[in-house]
């Protein structure tokens, strides 16, 4: 694998060949990780728990329904979108140097449940969005471009709108594209238009 890591292509491709010739692609693709690259039972429960919060079950399934918590752990393994590339060592900083791999990439998955605390699964839903809230505002304040939170929640977002539920009932679809209008008005209720998704705010 380059330093780069695999592009979306390719893992695409993987995942549908080895799901084509062994039958469970979700199971058999995570024991197939390499042991230290694997994620834990709480690892991914907080995955599951943190994606619910980004994409919560409405009139439309959730994360949790449509298996992002399982793709966000694969996808980062891999290197999905650069996220096995050598974290520069300008970046490194606080305990972020406990969670490198032997290459140098980050073991986000591990971080974030070091993160969000050993008792995080523990609290009240208002508990752990407050929690979360504070890491994703710190992630997106000015000079944070290499945040690990960064990383994650790409990888949940394009982990929900590529499935089929997040795909094909969550987003909107204009086959016809309508006038441009620079500024229109939205809700929390607004749904994002399929070629337009990664613009949507954290909760």
């Amino acid at each position: 694998m380059s330093e780069a890591g695999w592009s979306r292509r390719e893992f695409a491709r993987a995942l549908a060949m080895l799901g084509v010739a062994l039958g469970a692609p979700g199971c058999v693709t995570m024991a197939a990780l390499n042991p230290s690259d694997a994620p834990s039972v709480r690892e991914l429960a907080i995955l599951d728990a943190v994606a619910d919060l980004v994409f919560p079950r409405t009139d439309t399934p959730g994360a949790v329904d449509a298996g992002v918590g399982a793709f966000v752990a694969l996808a980062l393994a891999h290197g999905l979108d650069g996220a096995r590339r050598r974290v520069a060592p300008a970046n490194i900083a606080g305990d972020l140097a406990a969670f490198l791999r032997p290459d140098g990439s980050l073991r986000h998955v591990s971080w974030l449940a070091a993160q969000l605390g050993e008792d995080w699964l523990g609290k009240s839903v208002p508990e752990r969005i407050a929690i979360l809230t504070a890491m994703d505002s710190a992630a997106y304040a000015p000079g944070a471009d290499a945040h690990p939170w960064r990383a994650i929640k790409g990888m949940i977002v394009t982990g929900y709108y590529t499935s089929e539920a997040g795909g094909s009932m969550e987003l909107l679809y204009s086959a016809i594209p309508g006038r441009f209008d620079p500024r229109i008005a939205v809700s929390p209720s607004t749904r994002a238009m399929s070629n337009d998704w990664t613009s949507v705010d954290f909760g």
